[in-house]
Parts: structure tokens; sequence; C-alpha cells
């Protein structure tokens, strides 16, 4: 039977094809509605055989089919899914459950014992994997394309996490947007190692793929060595990750004879297209991908709230540094402090989005949402400017990586990128920490390559100078093992304003 949710319903197209390969075995697309059929049926016989008419059903389960099952097993006994990240503790589950009143937790063999203590008369825990048979068949609800669908909470690094709620129509428009602009077919054969509760593994990674009716091979736990086995055994068309994982596997191909090395890289080289995105890509780290592999990566610009919004093109130039322009179906403009539009190039400005990728609200939080928009214009809060061939440049997020010091506005990510040339100097993170005379300074966070155990501030700043105007050079430097990060990869500045204010 047929399904009125998009992505469900084009699955009946491609029924004897692999939709996913896991840790277990590879599965058509035929078993993907099956096993989500007989979830729906189980949902639907503990609300009284009742369309659940968006109710929300939070799941917990790792990178394989069955996240896929229960995902759209939830959607098609008519919930709205809420996903749980692996990694999450205990009280951040809890702080989603109540967020978003879930009645049922849906998990699987790996994390029953972990859950179990939730497990109590207003809480649900079920395991799908020893469901009980249902003795009647109870029909599927027509559940209609405008319906919520999905509730992704933001990663949380200036406030609470936020629930973001997408329809059925809003994924299909964030789907379509991406599989046109980068070429999806049903012959592409992507790797997925990210994680499932960030819209790059679930929407431009795993949905993208079966929408297309392609295959999507899913890695639980990253492995620089396995990643790198799949690229030279030949077969993959797509890999999508973010700078942390390229520099790992950049990190794992420099340790290895020049012979491995070759063969690695001719493997790589077969595949058409590699993309970076959830975090600013180092110019660096695109130009050492590019001579490893031959690929150019194509960086991209989206978050939870808006889909993908702007790329590099799969076809023409991807400038190093730069985001690219905006996809299909997706306006954007830059707007100044004053509310004004900015037209000239290399002008900062925030960048707002309208588009039918842009999701419905904030769960529960109406004025948010509300003050989220200006005359229909998503605010994203990040700041760019965009050069005379219409390419967009992020300059970094308006809260944390604009630095307002002295009067001037400086991108922190700028300072980054320089610093990241230093010859003894592996990794960079910048921030802007309070001041009375200065409003805000430059302080910078550093990871020295091996066996470069110090560099002053004082050399730093030399060195720094001949790349950099004076107010933009760091006032405080300090030395770390690791910068904080989230689950993407993305550093937490929040976290690190924190070390250098309890530094002082």
């Amino acid at each position: 039977m047929n399904s009125m949710i998009p992505l469900v319903n084009q699955a009946f197209k491609y029924l004897d094809k692999v939709a996913i390969v896991d840790e277990h075995k590879a599965y058509t697309y035929a078993e993907l509605l099956e096993v989500s059929e007989r979830i729906a049926q189980f949902l639907l016989q503990k609300n009284n055989g009742q369309d659940l008419k968006e109710a929300r059903v939070a799941f917990k389960a790792i990178p394989n089919f069955y996240y896929a099952a229960i995902q759209w097993g939830i959607w098609r006994a008519g919930g709205i899914a809420v996903p749980l990240g692996i990694s999450h503790p205990i009280p951040e589950i809890e702080y989603i459950l109540s967020d978003t009143q879930s009645k049922i937790v849906l998990t699987t063999n790996d994390y029953q014992d972990f859950l179990e203590p939730l497990n109590k008369a207003d809480l649900l825990v079920e395991n799908i994997e020893q469901l009980p048979t249902v003795s009647e068949s109870i029909d599927l609800p027509e559940v209609e394309a405008n319906r919520r669908a999905l509730i992704i909470y933001t990663s949380g690094t200036t406030s609470r996490p936020k629930g973001v709620v997408t329809t059925h129509e809003i994924i299909k428009a964030q789907i379509t947007t991406l599989t046109e602009a980068w070429g999806w077919t049903p012959d592409d054969y992507i790797l997925h190692t990210l994680p499932l509760h960030h819209v790059h593994g679930i929407i431009n990674i795993l949905y993208s793929a079966l929408w297309s009716g392609a295959k999507c091979e899913m890695m639980p736990k990253f492995d620089a060595k396995k990643v790198w086995e799949k690229f030279a055994g030949g077969g993959l068309s797509l890999f999508m990750a973010v700078p942390t994982v390229y520099n790992r596997l950049i990190a794992y191909w420099d340790n290895l004879d020049s012979n491995e090395q070759q063969r690695l890289s001719e493997g790589v080289k077969k595949m058409r297209l590699m993309v970076s995105g959830s975090a600013a890509l180092p110019v660096s780290v695109l130009l050492k991908w590019k001579e490893i592999s031959g690929h150019t990566l194509l960086e991209r610009y989206g978050m939870t709230e808006i889909g993908m919004a702007v790329s590099n093109p799969l076809l023409g130039e991807r400038k190093p540094g730069f985001i690219g322009r905006p996809l299909p179906g997706v306006e954007i403009i830059l707007v100044g402090e004053n509310n004004e539009l900015i037209t000239g190039p290399d002008d900062m400005g925030e960048i707002r989005v309208k588009s039918p990728s842009v999701f419905l609200e904030y769960w529960g939080k109406p004025e948010i949402t509300r003050d989220s928009f200006v005359d229909g214009w998503f605010c994203t809060g990040d700041i760019a400017v965009r050069d005379n061939d219409g390419y967009y440049r992020i300059l970094g997020r308006n809260s944390v990586d604009i630095i307002k010091s002295g009067g001037y506005k400086i991108s922190a990510l700028e300072i980054e990128e320089v610093l990241r040339k230093h010859p003894n100097i592996k990794e960079a993170a910048v921030v802007g920490i309070p001041n009375e005379k200065w409003g805000e300074m430059v302080a910078a966070a550093i990871i020295t390559k091996p066996h470069n155990h110090f560099i002053s501030l004082e050399s730093l700043r030399s060195w720094a100078s001949e790349y950099l105007a004076k107010y933009k050079l760091p006032n405080e430097v300090m030395m770390l093992d690791d910068l904080p990060r989230n689950a993407m990869g993305k550093v937490t500045k929040p976290a690190l304003v924190k070390l250098f204010e309890a530094d002082e």
C-alpha cells in the first residue's frame, strides 16, 4: 500500500533494490517497508488502534537499519519522530522527553538496559527487536504531507537545545533540493559515518540516498582504517563528512608507507563526489585532501532550521574558503546591523533565508519562533560576505565568532585560518573574551604539532603580524591537548571562553 508520506512513498519504486547495509546484512527497500509497518502496527495497537495524530515518539538506535525502520514506523503510525543521540546521557534524554512530552521511547537490544531506568508508569521503553506479534492487522492511517514529522534538537552551544520541527513536506523539500543539486541517482552508493540526531546525517546522507533509490552503508563507529579500506575497495560513489573526519583520514594516510598511500589514493579517486559540512572547512584541509584524493571537497552551508541553503557547485568552480551560491529554490539576503540590505561585495551581513526547506517552528516556543523571523526571512545568526561571483564566505556566528573589539568587528574564523598556517600549530580556535577597555579581546587556543610544546604569545603575535592587522592579533594564548567539541566535531566556543575566564 503506497503512502502519502513522500519519503516512504518513494520506497515503493525500488522494492527489490538494496537500501541499507549495516553490521548485520544488506536490507532491501521492501524489508524497510515491511519492518517499519510492523513497528507502526505496534504503536497503533498501543494507542487503541488509533492514529497517533502527531504524538511524539522518541527513539534511540545506533546508525543501522533499525534506525530508519523505527523512524519510518513512527511516521506511518501518524507520530512525530524524536531521535536521541547515542552519546546523550540520561539527563539530556530526560530533558528532551520532558520538552516533547514523549510517552514512549523505542530502542533496540543495544540500549535496552541503558534506558531501563526511564521505564515507568508515564513513560514506556519498548525494544523493537523484541516486539510481540500484533494479533490482527490494523489499517495504517492516512498521514498527510503537511503533518509534523520530525523534531531535531539543536546542539545548544549558546543556550539550552531547542526542538526544531519539520513536516513531511519540508523534509521532501530539503531532500529534493540536495538530490537535484548534487546529482543523486539510483546507482549511487554512500558510506555513512556520522551521528543520526543531526540534519547532516539524517537528511543529507541517509534520506537523500533512500529518496534516490541508492544504497547507504552505515558504519556505527568511525574507524579511519575501515573507511579507507571501503574507499579502496571500490563501489562507493559518495562520501560526506565533517572537517574533523577528513583530518583523521589525512592523519591515518600520512602514517602509511608510499605504496599503501598510493593504493588508497587510487581507490578514492574513483568516487564521484566528496562533501564537507557542519563546521568551517580549513583551506589547508581542502588542499591536503585534494593532494591525497584528487577531490576538491564540496563545501556547503546549512543548519538544523533550514536544511541546506548554499553549496559550491557539483559542476563548476569550488572556491576554497567559500560555501558557494544558494541552492535551487532557496532565496538568500545579507542584512546589516541596522536592518539594511547589504548589496556590495565584501560587506558583511547576517544571512537570512526564505525557502520551502525552512522549518515550521521551535517546539513549544512560539515567541522564540516568531522572533527568529523578520518579514518572512529566517535570521540565521551567521555572518557572511558575498563576492562578485555571488559566492558566500562565512565569517562566523554573530554570537560566538564575530569579536567586537575597540570598534572593530573581527572574524574569529579568519584568524583561525591564519594560525593554522603556523609551522608548529596543528589546530586553533579563536574566541572573544570580555575586556573592560576594548569590549572584547582576541584569545587563541592552540594545539601544537608533536614535539612542538610551547609557543609564546609574543612569538605568535610576531609571526601572525605578517598576515593580520594589529587589532586582529591574539591578546591571549592557551595551549591545549584537545579543543572542546560537540558530537559533530564543531568546537564549542562558549566552553572555550569559560576555559580562558577560569585561567585568569
